[in-house]
């Protein structure tokens, strides 16, 4: 909630540094499976609620389902990404890509096109990663 500060959390911290250490956009279970050897006591149940938390506040963003799992990243920048129908890898697209959709959008708060305002944007390009395209 915003305005209310949170008690500080020893596994809070583990989780978002864990999320942020990586470039695999890892699933919440990822997650649990890699803090559970150095914090035995951590439960999936608090890796998904602490998660949620992180989503809520803006300190991670949700790439999606994927493989069935819903996967996330701890660059919260808005920056395009490329999942592989392969594998499931999700890879982050380098560079800035200069992409026109052909809409000219009017700027007031915020871009409002036909009575709607845009407050984020998401891309995500689905195609296979080198190592599935050479195996």
């Amino acid at each position: 909630m915003p305005g209310t500060e949170r008690k500080y959390s020893k596994q809070r911290e583990a989780i978002l540094r864990m999320i942020r250490s990586t470039a695999s956009h890892p699933s919440a279970r990822w997650v649990y499976e890699h803090l559970r050897p150095v914090i035995p006591g951590l439960s999936l149940g608090t890796v998904y609620r602490n998660i949620n938390l992180f989503l809520e506040e803006g300190s991670v963003v949700s790439i999606g389902i994927v493989e069935g799992e819903e996967r996330f990243d701890g660059s919260v920048m808005p920056h395009p990404h490329c999942i592989c129908t392969g594998c499931g890898a999700v890879l982050d697209l380098p560079g800035t890509l200069p992409l026109d959709y052909g809409i000219d959008l009017p700027r007031s708060e915020g871009p409002v096109h036909e009575g709607f305002q845009i407050d984020y944007q998401k891309t995500v390009f689905y195609g296979r990663c080198s190592r599935c395209i050479n195996t």
